[in-house]
């Protein structure tokens, strides 16, 4: 698939449409479900899932979808995929229960295993992130667009960290260099962390738990646009669709990827 602005398009339309349903469910009282992993879904979730695959089909009848809430697809069929749509139909299941109004629906396409197009849409923030390979990322605030910059970390100063709880802080702290200064950020949603890494707000997010590859997929072509980048423990990058496992490891995303993050970082 060629990538280009008109595709771009279709999809930023695409997810603002899917963040009109998720809106209308957050004014009602929706049924919660738990999943076998012990994580709460609810009907929005499921809704919005069946409105995107089904579009997406529509606008592109060659192209699987993978969504969260439609991932028991075996390894042995999707394994030959070369382009697919990724999607997580309701980032932040949990913020949207408590009302955070942090969620958002991310749309990515893999090709060749790589994220080359993400979108990062914030229905009630009315915030979007967007990004295609070799055309730059973005954020849109309302009805004004940036271009995001890449920069450089210094790390003489602080480090500015975020993290999903006020309790993540002291695991965090175990990873990191002796004596080194940071400034911690407490942000629920994970979509939203990876934004404020990629416009500088943050200088990177610390996960120490588990996500799936559908909550990075968006991040990672977003921060490759502007230098940045997702590795895990073994400062290795992460993968998309090459395991029979959707389950990403621990990661730190980072919006400078010329530093010697193994100065930082202590993993074992």
């Amino acid at each position: 698939m060629q990538l280009s602005q008109s595709l771009l398009d279709k999809i930023l339309r695409l997810a603002n449409e899917a963040g009109k349903h998720l809106a209308r469910f957050y004014q009602q009282d929706v049924k919660i479900q738990t999943k076998s992993d012990n994580t709460p879904v609810t009907e929005a979730d499921l809704f919005v899932s069946q409105f995107l695959i089904e579009k997406l089909t529509a606008l592109f009848p060659d192209i699987p979808v993978l969504s969260e809430e439609n991932c028991n697809i075996p390894f042995k069929q999707r394994q030959t995929w070369q382009t697919y749509w990724l999607i997580d139909p309701l980032d932040g299941t949990q913020q949207f229960i408590d009302r955070t109004d942090q969620f958002s629906v991310l749309i990515t396409l893999v090709q060749n295993h790589q994220p080359v197009l993400g979108v990062i849409h914030f229905p009630i923030l009315n915030i979007t992130y967007y990004a295609m390979k070799g055309f730059g990322a973005f954020k849109q605030s309302n009805k004004e667009i940036t271009r995001l910059q890449p920069r450089k970390i210094d790390l003489t100063k602080p480090l500015k960290i975020a993290v999903g709880a006020t309790t993540s802080q002291e695991k965090v702290r175990s990873i990191l260099t002796k004596n080194l200064l940071c400034k911690f950020t407490v942000v629920g949603s994970s979509s939203l962390k990876s934004g404020l890494v990629a416009e500088g707000t943050v200088d990177c997010y610390i996960r120490l738990g588990k996500t799936g590859e559908w909550d990075t997929a968006g991040s990672e072509i977003l921060l490759a646009e502007i230098n940045g980048g997702i590795f895990d423990p073994h400062f290795q990058p992460l993968t998309y669709n090459q395991r029979e496992s959707l389950i990403n490891p621990n990661f730190v995303m980072v919006s400078d990827n010329t530093q010697n993050w193994a100065s930082v970082f202590q993993f074992n």
